[in-house]
């Protein structure tokens, strides 16, 4: 049965937004929204003959906020604007991300905060049941009164203009997508079209998305550094509890339990687990893997908590307030959303730096501990995981570069009324590529790692790392002389991406610790 998506006048949760971007969840208006958005509509529309201006209800918009507009031009000023702000270009946006948004701005709008009518706040949750998206260009948005281009491509839509992806992948006119699944387009009354545009939803779905992106790929990493420490001789001693509580960081020590978990009854660590082990300490990719993997996880409850706030703001300019009043306000800036999608940048970046590191050891003759150069069957004749590295290590240098944040920059817009913006958009857009990459990157370390576990035979690995070994067997083969080596790669990175090398994990040892 597909689940269903009420919205109310409270906040949405987090797993409700992926319902719905991802699992194509319905989505419906609950009775308190219906009632809220039916008593501030009436509040909008006391004001639509008042000779007061009144922004977005009877004056023009950002530097042109001093322009009377005339009762009988208002419906047109709505459109316009809609029109005119629907500027952006490039490639098309994902539909998950495209859902998302909508989604959000639906989602304020059911609070009754922004004054737009129910049958306008229903022809979105209409749209999205439909599995129509409109098409929302990759450049346009500032980040700053709202993601304003992305969401004016979708109030068009709404319209009966613009394009649209239908349910079955095909690109067509609005109008006629409407027509087909037996939808009306909307005439925007005074205050909606400001009401579709003005809001942070675009990159707040982005950073909701790559959240849960980033709670399986933090998993991951944990599961491919245990499986390289297993296979390259490597000491859990460090990971213990009591060390690890000397700094009580709470994403340190959850990573170091996870590690503790991997490499629980390895026949391997056993088998140099002796008092004249010529081992001293291990390279920091490999011992101080909690500190990082446990900062990246502490920098992600921090992403979370803001975009928990986010999700319970009702963000528009000019706002109709509780008590009855219309008001302007700044809550559309996105720094708050953007800085947190910067930190997620950095995360990405260097959590893939130290799992290049370990990858890189086991590539490295002088510091494998025993296994063949590159892993290869035949070194020389074959070249082995060599330029798996290279794949790499070039992710990892663009991830760097990704690192840079966004939101420092700032280009001042509509004749400078709007003189200082976030930029929030970019940064989720850059940390998308991040996200990606990522999960690239530890691919190519869990597949690196399993060969090298692989080698060490006869000495088994432990259960956890092994059943992640007879995954990557199982999708991409086993160890053996070169063969095409992008599919293989390729076969592992899904496992990564799709939860498959977690839930390996986890069928033999229970939940990993989290979040």
């Amino acid at each position: 049965m597909t689940q269903t998506v009420v919205l109310g006048v409270g906040p949405l949760a987090a797993a409700e937004v992926l319902a719905v971007a991802r699992g194509g969840a319905r989505v419906e208006l609950g009775a308190d929204a219906l009632a809220e958005m039916a008593r501030s509509r009436a509040v909008i529309e006391g004001l639509a003959d008042d000779t007061e201006p009144h922004y977005g209800v009877s004056t023009g918009f950002g530097a042109l906020a001093t322009t009377s507009i005339p009762v009988e031009r208002r419906a047109d000023l709505q459109r316009s604007l809609i029109r005119s702000h629907a500027a952006g270009t490039g490639p098309m946006v994902e539909t998950e991300v495209v859902r998302a948004l909508m989604l959000l701005r639906l989602s304020t709008l059911a609070t009754g905060r922004t004054g737009v009518r129910v049958g306008t706040a229903q022809a979105y949750a209409d749209l999205l049941n439909a599995g129509l998206t409109p098409v929302v260009r990759e450049y346009g948005s500032l980040g700053c009164s709202g993601d304003l281009a992305p969401l004016a491509h979708c109030a068009l839509a709404v319209m009966g203009e613009g394009e649209v992806v239908d349910a079955e992948g095909r690109l067509r006119p609005a109008g006629e997508a409407l027509s087909a699944y037996g939808l009306a387009p909307v005439t925007l009354a005074e205050k909606e079209g400001l009401a579709l545009i003005n809001g942070t939803d675009g990159m707040l779905g982005m950073l909701l998305l790559a959240l849960a992106d980033l709670e399986n790929l933090l998993a991951v990493a944990d599961i491919a550094a245990g499986m390289s420490v297993e296979g390259l001789l490597g000491t859990d001693h460090v990971f213990a509890a009591d060390l690890q509580a000397l700094r009580p960081h709470p994403g340190q020590a959850a990573s170091a339990a996870n590690l503790r978990t991997m490499l629980a009854d390895s026949p391997i660590r056993a088998s140099h687990q002796v008092e004249d082990c010529p081992r001293v300490q291990d390279a920091y990719s490999m011992r101080c893997a909690p500190q990082v993997h446990g900062a990246a996880r502490d920098t992600c409850a921090h992403a979370a908590s803001v975009a928990a706030r986010e999700l319970a703001s009702a963000v528009d300019n000019p706002v109709v307030t509780l008590d009855g009043r219309v008001e302007s306000n700044g809550n559309f800036h996105g720094a708050p959303v953007a800085y947190v999608l910067d930190f997620l940048a950095i995360v990405a970046a260097d959590v893939a730096s130290m799992s290049e590191r370990r990858t890189d050891r086991f590539l490295d003759k002088s510091r494998n501990q025993g296994l063949a150069p590159f892993l290869a069957e035949d070194p020389g004749v074959d070249s082995g995981l060599m330029i798996a590295q290279y794949a790499q290590a070039g992710i990892v240098s663009e991830l760097k570069r990704l690192a840079a944040p966004a939101s420092v920059d700032s280009i001042p817009s509509s004749a400078m009324q709007e003189d200082h913006v976030s930029m929030g958009w970019a940064a989720a857009r850059k940390l998308r590529r991040s996200v990606d990459g990522l999960g690239r990157v530890l691919a190519i370390e869990v597949l690196t790692a399993a060969r090298g576990i692989a080698r060490r035979a006869p000495l088994l690995p432990g259960p956890a790392t092994g059943a992640v070994v007879r995954l990557v067997e199982s999708v991409a083969g086993g160890t053996g002389p070169d063969r095409y080596l992008s599919p293989q790669i390729e076969a592992v990175v899904e496992a990564v991406q799709t939860g498959a090398v977690r839930a390996a994990v986890e069928s033999v040892t229970g939940t990993l610790a989290g979040p």
